[in-house]
């Protein structure tokens, strides 16, 4: 686990475009295999996309863990072997469920934000060869286009202003801190890779700085 200081101070890590709102719509019980959550469902705005919040324990004064996680239609729903997408939704319940009380954000930004479509398509790229930062880059995308600002102004509805973030990525990090958002620990999500995953982990580590050091 690694201890943090002050926020990085990198301009290009800074929330871009127009500020954005949330809006509580709708919350229910969830029970699951790792213990019962309140799904809380926000819209977006302006943009309107909804977003979903599983919380689990009220916020109190110690930072609670947290996961924000961008949809993954194949690697969530239908388990591909693509990516890490689903171990990794699965390892950050599994610990809240543990610890009994953290946030899952799952935040409706497919393929790192250029949709299914595009995503299929850059697929279909790197069943030619290229990677997955190059695949975006040939369909005219930069390699990675989520905004992480509206986790942060969800975080603020919950109440939740400290967390310890279950990531691999050093922009949901500084994105998060730039938005106000104290981040006490980062928690490494350790997943074992499979073949058809090692070199997309690798190319995250390598050219979008992913704390990825289990590889080998």
């Amino acid at each position: 686990m690694t201890q943090l200081t002050d926020p990085p101070q990198d301009p290009s890590n800074s929330p871009s475009g127009p500020a954005v709102t949330v809006e509580l719509l709708a919350h229910a019980r969830l029970p699951t295999p790792e213990g019962t959550f309140t799904m809380k469902l926000f819209k977006e705005h302006p943009s309107g996309v909804e977003h979903v919040a599983l919380v689990m324990g009220d916020p109190g004064d110690e930072p609670m863990l947290l996961r924000v996680h961008s949809e993954c239609m194949t690697g969530d729903l239908f388990g591909s072997l693509r990516c890490d997408c689903g171990p990794q939704l699965h390892f950050a319940l599994r610990e809240i469920g543990r610890a009994g009380r953290g946030v899952v954000l799952y935040l409706r930004q497919e393929g790192r934000g250029i949709g299914l479509a595009n995503k299929l398509r850059a697929y279909a790229l790197q069943d030619e060869g290229l990677d997955t930062v190059e695949a975006n880059l040939r369909l005219g995308f930069p390699a990675d286009l989520r905004r992480f600002d509206v986790a942060a102004r969800m975080l603020e509805a919950l109440g939740v202003s400290a967390v310890r973030l279950m990531t691999n990525n050093p922009r949901k990090v500084s994105t998060l801190q730039a938005c106000g958002v104290q981040v006490a620990e980062r928690v490494p999500v350790r997943i074992e890779p499979q073949a058809e995953n090692e070199h997309y982990l690798a190319t995250k580590a390598l050219k979008l700085g992913h704390h990825i050091d289990w590889l080998g």
